[in-house]
């Protein structure tokens, strides 16, 4: 089950929200179908865990319910305000609106990923989108759910660099729908907490083995797997890293030069626009960990 956990998840749930679309179903069974995703995603973190403790909660439930319910909200409006945003897109018209929907989101995922992946990238670069991002990075434990926390601006500029392209060309509505349905139970799987096993599969997408990661505390040794889907954007950039020989602990997560980074949500939304970021001296690298990255470098 560890190994056929990533691909029946992906491919089930996202298969069907293809079907219900297709099946003339509306848009909105897909939050319904999102909501059994995120039922099914903490059920199996249960039963194989990557790291017992992180199921425990830190006293972040309820913060992490208000950020992907405001962020899913957004989601929602955002599709539901498509029409009224074509009125405003020049469209190009060069969509493949004729095909069926299942190859249109085939086509949509890698150009969404690219450019969210880039928005990432740039994220970890730029001193105010880091201020933003950090929000997501201030977790110290990783599962399913908490792949939904972002400060809404930051989901704004992710979303705006992986959709509008799309709009231009002309992407339909439910095509959109279907797209940020993708995103999240993407986002599912790259934070879950189940002990999955990916093999060759790591190659091709950024399931938790691999994103796990991009959350180390150790200063930019966490610059690493930006990638939202696809592993090739990482290689591509440089920054694919792979330690199969390394376990993260308990304590791995968050960011280590801000080990007091606000917790509440409302401090959260507050927290990129106030004076004091960084307070603290990078944490230490573990050595177990520093010997890893060795090994890698020499490999």
């Amino acid at each position: 089950m560890r190994s056929l956990y990533g691909p029946v998840f992906f491919f089930g749930f996202i298969g069907a929200g293809v079907l219900l679309v297709t099946g003339g179903a509306s848009p909105g069974w897909l939050l319904l179908l999102l909501l059994a995703a995120i039922g099914v995603s903490t059920m199996c973190e249960r039963l194989w865990p990557y790291r017992l403790h992180w199921n425990t909660p830190q006293h972040d439930r309820r913060r992490d319910a208000i950020h992907a319910s405001v962020n899913e909200s957004l989601n929602v409006l955002s599709v539901a305000a498509i029409p009224l945003i074509a009125l405003v897109l020049p469209d190009i018209g060069v969509w493949p609106s004729h095909w069926p929907v299942a190859a249109q989101l085939l086509l949509a995922l890698p150009i969404a990923d690219l450019g969210i992946t880039l928005v990432h990238y740039a994220s970890h670069r730029c001193a105010p989108l880091w201020r933003l991002h950090a929000v997501h990075h201030s977790v110290t434990r990783l599962y399913g759910f908490n792949g939904l926390m972002k400060h809404p601006l930051h989901q704004l500029l992710e979303a705006l660099g992986g959709t509008l392209p799309l709009l231009l060309c002309g992407l339909p509505q439910e095509v959109t729908a279907l797209l940020a349905f993708s995103i999240s139970i993407q986002l599912l799987l790259q934070h879950s907490n189940v002990d999955m096993r990916l093999g060759a599969l790591r190659h091709v997408f950024a399931w938790a083995p691999v994103h796990r990661l991009h959350h180390l505390k150790y200063g930019t040794n966490g610059d690493v797997n930006f990638a939202l889907f696809f592993s090739l954007w990482d290689r591509l950039l440089g920054t694919a890293l792979h330690l199969p020989d390394y376990t993260l602990a308990d304590d791995d997560l968050g960011i280590g030069d801000h080990p007091d980074y606000p917790t509440d949500y409302w401090a959260q939304l507050r927290q990129p626009f106030t004076g004091a970021q960084a307070t603290h001296p990078p944490a230490p690298l573990p050595a177990g960990l520093r010997d890893a990255l060795a090994d890698h470098v020499q490999a």
